[in-house]
């Protein structure tokens, strides 16, 4: 008897309140890793209407001017006018940054090693569903998501605003993806232009060539369900950094550990060591070893290994599980070792800030590397 299942995920375009304070922190960090690769870096961002307030913790010999670093960010996803959600160049911009903790500092860097930042469980998982081995709801949701972003940045729907959401349910017939039950769209748009409009060119600009081909005359289609959506971004609902786990990460497909990533420098293991298990879980199914594939990490403040490793393949092994197992303890998640097998110590964090994290070839853990998995 064939089982069936729908799943959703949701993505959000770079001008949603929460994206845009997860730039803005991942811009900060960038821009202090530049002049300083070990700075240990904490930065959260908050917006609302009028206001962004940038706050955390740094511990650096740089200086880095964040007002004006956050303001590039909101003139760069298109927050020019106090009427599309802000204006870059008269909000107010507070910043309250201070020292790291002594305590923090002395339990983390130490002389040949570094411990982890603080505690937690981090997820690295793959699967066998797309060319990017990532779950296909959430690899959809972000394709309209990136579509959404571009058709407006390139002027072919310019009546379009910088936030916006998008939603996709897929059906699945044994554990696998057959078609595209329903597609939801929220997008800003200027208030002068007719909903029929909207919704037309949206189908024929964003829809149809992101996921035509996975849809039928069964698949339903939603946008702007409020009717219009004129007012957004900060001035329509306050942002935080880190509230949208689950499109950084899987979708809500797979789990994920449920610390923020952005905002941190890598000897935070909410970061590397989620870096590192999607490594790990991608180059597993890549290489054919497991059709899926979950990793786990967990860790205690200031100590370079972790508490534990154990993974899943939910029965989809190719090999003996002890081999698997072989290959996973061939590495010692030291935070140390994963910063310099990926190469974390870089400001290449600003584009991990929107459309996820994972799922895209020019991050360093989404690359086979078949030698090491040998």
């Amino acid at each position: 008897m064939m089982s069936y299942r729908f799943f959703t995920s949701e993505s959000v375009l770079p001008g949603h309140p929460d994206k845009l304070c997860d730039q803005i922190s991942d811009a900060i960090l960038d821009a202090i890793l530049r002049k300083d690769r070990t700075a240990r870096v904490a930065i959260d961002t908050t917006v609302t209407k009028g206001v962004c307030h940038i706050f955390g913790e740094v511990g650096t010999r740089a200086s880095v001017d964040y007002e004006r670093i956050a303001r590039n960010v909101m003139k760069q996803v298109g927050y020019t006018d106090e009427e599309i959600g802000m204006d870059y160049r008269t909000c107010e911009v507070i910043t309250d940054v201070h020292e790291q903790s002594p305590e923090i500092a002395r339990a983390v860097i130490k002389k040949r090693e570094i411990g982890a930042g603080d505690q937690g469980i981090m997820f690295g998982y793959a699967i066998k569903h797309t060319e990017e081995l990532m779950p296909l709801p959430i690899t959809l949701a972000h394709r309209l998501a990136e579509r959404l972003y571009r058709v407006r940045v390139n002027k072919v729907l310019p009546y379009l605003r910088p936030d916006g959401k998008t939603q996709v349910t897929v059906e699945f017939e044994d554990g696998l993806p057959v078609r595209v039950d329903s597609v939801v769209l929220a997008a800003q748009h200027d208030g002068s232009i007719p909903k029929e409009r909207i919704e037309e060119d949206l189908i024929k600009y964003v829809i149809l060539p992101v996921i035509g081909e996975w849809m039928d005359s069964n698949t339903k289609i939603y946008i702007n369900r409020s009717g219009r959506f004129v007012m957004g971004g900060p001035a329509a609902d306050s942002g935080l950094t880190g509230k949208k786990p689950a499109v950084d990460t899987y979708g809500g497909w797979a789990h994920h550990g449920g610390g923020c990533l952005s905002g941190k420098d890598p000897t935070k293991v909410d970061r590397s060591a989620a870096y590192m298990a999607r490594f790990v879980a991608k180059n597993i199914v890549g290489l054919g070893l497991a059709d899926e594939f979950e990793l786990q990490l967990a860790y205690v403040i200031g100590r370079p290994r972790p508490v534990s490793v154990s993974f899943e393949t939910f029965g989809t092994e190719h090999v003996n599980h002890k081999k698997i197992e072989k290959v996973v303890n061939k590495f010692t998640y030291r935070p140390k070792e994963m910063i310099e097998m990926l190469n974390l110590r870089r400001p290449i964090y600003r584009k991990t800030a929107v459309f996820g994290h994972f799922g895209r070839d020019i991050f360093p853990w989404e690359r086979i590397r078949r030698a090491l998995f040998r």
